[in-house]
């Protein structure tokens, strides 16, 4: 099994982050460990993962088939590696998120697994083991069953690699955002785990010698609210019992914090962050989008409550929506101060293959050819690549305010101020004082780890300095969140200036275009 390398200079990466803790790379592969414990017993597997370790030729050589799995801003290297696989003479099994949406891009491989694998991988393993050297299966939409899904085979990870390990409890979401591919690959009604199967998978992952921070990897963490209210006191007691080993983040709507009960629960259960999706502070846009739970309600006011309960929120913002009328960098830059939320994964509004968005802009005659292909050439990803079609408002425009978003955000004072702000809103009583022992986090929770940070991004020196003092003052329970967040500026600092730069190199070519079209050919006249 070999899990491709992301792409380069991706928001994601946090690298950086991950070096100042001992770790390599954020995330560990759990759809590939959760499709390795579906695999017949008396086959032998490895896992080679890109972002981590090298592939050697004799880790090929040594396979009878290859089995590659991954999203969208691993495609690159996903195709990449099928070249590789086949030029050792070996069949390749492809399967994952950016199979399922665009099939016709993986062609070339022996096998396809389009969909969920719990519902056609016995019928892949069936046909490889009556000697079939090719076949596509396809997964019936929605329907897998993932009470029967197997325990992921921790085993194959090597676990100090990672800033963190994911679980998941449930997939799909209730919603219906337009550019969203979710809804598309797992459907709208989410589906769960039991609870005594979820909390297998951590005491497994326990038993296996993890310690510190598990992320929820749910595509909306309360889209079913009633069975997740069943779980939140058996896993509170679960973490009790073991002494709190584990810290959690995960994914929500915005609705969480109509829900007094629930971030209660996750506080007991100690989750200490949570991502929202965010998008834009704009109504119009909001409703265009069809992202109805962030209509009708103070957003700010919404993210400062769910501070309260001793989480803090990273959250993703879009530009480029057909509703932006007018520049939108002062109101959205605005709109994250004012919620401070330091790490703000803004991006170009990006069609992804298969959703809603990009079948009516092909509807439209707007959307670009090759729209789902990641150009390993142009590097980057949506951050830089998006608006993989023709936009109302001129290209041009929507690039500018992007970058202006970027340079105001991700200015240390900025990012520094937004830290001192979450810092005041971020109740951490009634938690656990320290991290367990294992924790490679732990790293983090002392002034030499502000130093490496200050000496890496020099810029920063001054503003974090100073949060960091006046934070070990007025919130000591919350200085290793804000310290942790300082390390993610190790990259965020540099993608910033990195997509800044992208961006720029995207406007002078589109005032090129404009400036010369064409070279005209004048005559001249002798008088």
């Amino acid at each position: 099994m070999i899990y491709p390398e992301f792409i380069a200079n991706s928001f994601w990466h946090y690298k950086a982050a991950c070096e100042l803790v001992g770790a390599r790379y954020p995330a560990a592969p759990l759809g590939l460990i959760t499709v390795a414990a579906m695999l017949p017993s008396d086959w032998e597997v490895r896992l080679v993962n890109r972002n981590t370790e090298t592939l050697d030729d004799a880790d090929i050589a040594w396979a009878d088939l290859v089995m590659i799995g991954g999203m969208l801003n691993q495609q690159p290297d996903f195709l990449h590696l099928i070249d590789v696989a086949h030029q050792h003479g070996k069949p390749v099994c492809v399967g994952g998120p950016d199979v399922s949406s665009s099939p016709h891009l993986y062609a070339k491989a022996d096998f396809q697994v389009i969909g969920e694998a719990e519902l056609v991988i016995d019928d892949f393993i069936a046909a490889w083991e009556r000697g079939e050297r090719g076949g596509v299966f396809t997964a019936e939409k929605y329907q897998a069953d993932i009470t029967k899904t197997p325990l992921p085979r921790w085993d194959l990870l090597t676990l100090d690699h990672y800033l963190y390990i994911g679980v998941q409890y449930a997939r799909g979401c209730p919603f219906t955002c337009e550019f969203c591919d979710i809804i598309e690959l797992y459907g709208r009604v989410p589906r769960t785990k039991t609870n005594d199967q979820i909390l297998a998978e951590l005491q497994a992952l326990h038993d296996a010698g993890w310690r510190g921070h598990v992320d929820f990897v749910d595509d909306n963490f309360i889209g079913n609210k009633k069975n997740i209210r069943t779980l939140m006191p058996r896993l509170t007691a679960w973490q009790q019992e073991r002494g709190f080993p584990f810290e959690f983040s995960t994914e929500a709507s915005i609705n969480l914090a109509d829900d007094d009960e629930m971030m209660q629960a996750m506080k007991d259960a100690n989750f200490f962050a949570v991502f929202v999706g965010i998008e834009s502070p704009d109504p119009e846009t909001l409703v265009q989008m069809r992202k109805k739970q962030n209509t009708k309600r103070n957003i700010a006011e919404c993210i400062h409550k769910i501070y309260g309960y001793g989480m803090f929120v990273t959250a993703g913002f879009i530009v480029g929506f057909d509703t932006e009328k007018v520049s939108i960098a002062d109101s959205m830059t605005q709109f994250i101060e004012e919620t401070a939320i330091p790490v703000c994964m803004v991006g170009l509004l990006y069609a992804l293959p298969g959703t809603q968005l990009t079948r009516r802009l092909e509807k439209e005659g707007r959307l670009h050819p090759g729209h789902d292909v990641m150009h390993v050439e142009t590097g980057g990803d949506q951050c830089t690549l998006g608006c993989n079609f023709d936009t109302l408002r001129p290209l041009r425009d929507i690039l500018v305010d992007y970058r202006t978003i970027l340079q105001n955000v991700f200015d240390p004072v900025a990012y520094a101020g937004r830290l001192s702000r979450l810092a005041a809103m971020m109740d951490r009583t009634g938690r656990p004082r320290e991290l367990p022992d294992g924790d490679p986090r732990k790293r983090l929770g002392g002034i030499e780890a502000v130093h490496q940070i200050i000496r890496a991004v020099p810029e920063a020196r001054e503003p974090f300095w100073a949060v960091f003092v006046e934070v070990a003052k007025s919130n000591p329970g919350a200085l290793r969140y804000i310290v942790l967040l300082m390390a993610f500026y190790l990259h965020l600092g540099p993608f910033s200036r990195h997509a800044v730069a992208a961006i720029d190199r995207r406007i002078a070519e589109l005032d090129g275009a404009a400036v010369t079209p064409e070279r005209p050919r004048v005559a001249a006249t002798a008088h």
